[in-house]
């Protein structure tokens, strides 16, 4: 072999290593979704504080988050209770009158259908129930995403490219 042959070579093992090393880190990611959209409601329903669970080397660790401890105050006036009510979503609720459109799943969000391609759904537009205003991609599938309220998108709460939780909520709608 030539020097030019066996440095062609090296090179092409190298890319060949690196493509491996991509998807292997890809399949991992993989799994440490699924294992995240299995173990969290399980987490969240439940009266477990957190939750470890280790399979095949791989490790996922999820933990309700906990509330802050309040400082004393011992000058500052008492605020008047709130009334308690239906316990908020993780990641807030809705501006009054408003309702989110929420991920059914984990993955990396897309508003729009390919990079440079005109979004699904923009800030002022309409959308009926069943309209796709987005894609997420899972374990390298791309779900359509439907909107399952009808009205204006007031806001865009993920940014696209971006790891979404399910039930996190992708935008807020102004229900017509």
């Amino acid at each position: 072999m030539t020097e030019q042959d066996e440095a062609e070579h090296e090179t092409g093992r190298a890319a060949d290593e690196s493509a491996t090393d991509a998807s292997g880190e890809q399949a991992l990611q993989a799994r440490i979704l699924a294992a995240v959209d299995r173990l969290a409601p399980v987490l969240v329903e439940g009266p477990l504080e957190e939750l470890e669970v280790e399979s095949g080397g791989l490790v996922v660790r999820l933990a309700k988050p906990r509330p802050l401890a309040a400082a004393p105050a011992a000058s500052a006036p008492s605020a008047p209770a709130l009334a308690p009510g239906p316990p908020s979503s993780p990641y807030g609720d809705p501006s009054p009158g408003m309702r989110f459109v929420s991920a059914p799943l984990t993955g990396v969000w897309y508003i729009a259908p390919s990079p440079g391609a005109r979004p699904y759904v923009t800030v002022g537009g309409e959308v009926a129930i069943g309209q796709v205003v987005g894609l997420i991609e899972a374990m390298k599938l791309f779900n359509e995403i439907k909107s399952d309220v009808a009205g204006t998108v007031t806001r865009l709460l993920a940014e696209t490219g971006t790891l979404v939780k399910r039930q996190q909520p992708l935008l807020e709608v102004d229900p017509r």
